[in-house]
């Protein structure tokens, strides 16, 4: 379990010349293709990578575990009785039936739009397998005390944006999968974005997708941009796919060489099947997630930037 993963994928822009060969689809429900800037002040980025920052299994130091610790359990009873008993907050996960007992599969997660993502993914999933979070470290990192805990309880493995290109990630989504846990990615890569609607996603979730070959995990979330005591949270889980599923008529199965053109073309492709999903799901299940204008917004500014290190956030 890990606070406040603002994942950053994998940042692998398709060539201009991808663009035009597998141009946006007009269904697809977000606001804007273009990506919203960074939340973070540049010297936050940059302050990790100088001191050395380490990403995924090189951080991590271990091989990610798939069952829940002793210190893991009790650990996550501390949080839930936060979560659910002090802060109130009600989660409604619909279709958990549809998710593997055991593991080995990529969750795929949107909207992303607040710390409390994580543990929305982590009620959908339950405390085995065990998830594991492709996930921002500047954003988590923002003491010592929670690198360490983070390290011993398990649950992140930590990006760097700018950082090293994909095969990191890939290498940890490899362990993970490996171990029979579940690998949890949230391709907006960051929480700025429009309540109940997806953002753009970028393409590192479909690149891992390619190359693991790994069964996915749809989920929609909503309702985490605003956080007050008692706040209502929405999450439908998705039939199982694969990528080779949801490009049925454009791919042959053939893997691409990795780095090559034609994968990152194949992967926007994926990246747009993916936001096709997605979209009409948040905008479906973001209504139950909503309080009359009245309704009394306790603790609403503590709540909502509790575990979310202060920066821009682009609701509109």
């Amino acid at each position: 379990m890990t606070p406040d993963p603002e994942t950053q994928q994998a940042d692998v822009p398709a060539p201009a010349a991808a663009a035009s060969e597998a141009p946006a689809s007009a269904a697809v429900p977000v606001t804007s293709r273009r990506r919203p800037p960074s939340r973070l002040s540049r010297e936050v980025l940059e302050a990790g990578r100088k001191a050395g920052a380490r990403e995924g299994l090189d951080w991590l130091g271990r091989e990610p575990e798939s069952h829940a610790t002793l210190f893991y359990r009790l650990f996550a009873l501390f949080v839930r009785s936060l979560l659910y008993g002090a802060f109130r907050f009600r989660v409604r996960v619909e279709g958990r039936e549809r998710l593997p007992r055991n593991g080995g599969y990529l969750l795929i997660a949107a909207a992303h739009r607040g710390w409390m993502d994580p543990f929305v993914a982590i009620e959908a999933i339950g405390t085995t397998p065990r998830a594991w979070f492709l996930g921002s470290a500047p954003s988590t990192f923002t003491a010592k005390w929670r690198e360490q805990l983070i390290h011993r309880v398990g649950g992140l493995l930590p990006v760097w944006r700018g950082g090293y290109g994909v095969d990191a990630h890939v290498a940890s989504a490899r362990a993970v999968l490996r171990n029979g846990g579940v690998f949890v990615q949230m391709p907006e890569g960051t929480v700025s974005g429009p309540p109940g609607q997806i953002g753009p996603f970028r393409h590192g979730a479909s690149l891992i997708a390619l190359r693991t070959g790994a069964p996915i995990a749809l989920l929609a979330m909503a309702g985490t941009e605003e956080l007050y005591l008692g706040r209502r949270l929405a999450a439908r889980v998705l039939p199982m796919t694969s990528a080779r599923t949801l490009l049925e008529g454009e791919w042959d199965g053939t893997l691409p060489d990795a780095g090559s053109h034609e994968e990152l073309v194949l992967a926007r492709r994926l990246t747009e099947r993916m936001e096709q999903a997605l979209g009409p799901e948040v905008e479906a299940i973001h209504p139950w997630t909503q309080d009359p204008p009245g309704h009394p917004r306790r603790l609403r500014r503590r709540l909502t930037w509790l575990l979310l290190r202060p920066g821009r956030l682009d609701r509109d």
